[in-house]
């Protein structure tokens, strides 16, 4: 199946991650299950959590692999502290429906990412229309958020230098996919589960 992955449309926005409960009654709204931390709450853990230079410094470090630490991060979400060898990467991938945040405590960090909400299911090849693209470099003490349609590739691209970073997510990651991509097509390539990472 072939499809053509559109941008997202402004109304596509973080704040659509987290549920509106203007118009609930103050009764439903405490029968409802904890919708967990907004994207801006993650945003203000990852960032409080990368400038704590002393558990940055406790993070193992490798010359050849990327390693991490997995922490407890806010109101139920998955945090984890990660160590970038030069030149590592993870790959095209998303979060599973999870929406999250990073930032780089050390070194920098080059993030590709689409701007465009793409279907979950049903595919295994997707033609991305011109103009998705989205790339950032995220230097020591930047930070960004990001809804549960995210797909992006993280990058160290230094030549001698590590970086480390924070992520989390909510809810804790249920899978993520994998993708490879070839000039402007996308392919799925692989689905992995938590109990393959942890």
């Amino acid at each position: 199946m072939s499809v053509s992955a559109s941008p997202a449309s402004p109304a596509s926005s973080l704040s659509d991650s987290v549920p509106a409960s203007a118009s609930a009654s103050p009764d439903a709204a405490a029968a409802a299950p904890s919708a967990g931390p907004s994207p801006a709450e993650l945003l203000a853990f990852v960032r409080t959590t990368a400038a704590d230079h002393e558990l940055v410094a406790s993070l193992p470090l490798d010359p050849e692999g990327r390693t991490w630490i997995r922490l407890d991060g806010p109101a139920g979400s998955e945090a984890w502290l990660i160590g970038w060898p030069p030149g590592t990467g993870t790959g095209w991938h998303d979060h599973g429906g999870s929406h999250g945040a990073l930032a780089t405590a050390a070194g920098a960090l080059t993030e590709d990412s689409l701007a465009a909400r793409l279907p979950t299911e049903g595919w295994k090849t997707l033609e991305l229309a011109e103009g998705v693209d989205r790339h950032r470099v995220l230097d020591t003490g930047d930070a960004r958020a990001f809804g549960e349609h995210h797909v992006h590739e993280v990058r160290n691209e230094s030549d001698g230098a590590h970086a480390v970073s924070v992520h989390a997510y909510y809810p804790p990651l249920p899978l993520m996919r994998r993708y490879s991509r070839t000039g402007s097509v996308l392919r799925l390539e692989e689905v992995e589960r938590p109990e393959e990472w942890q």
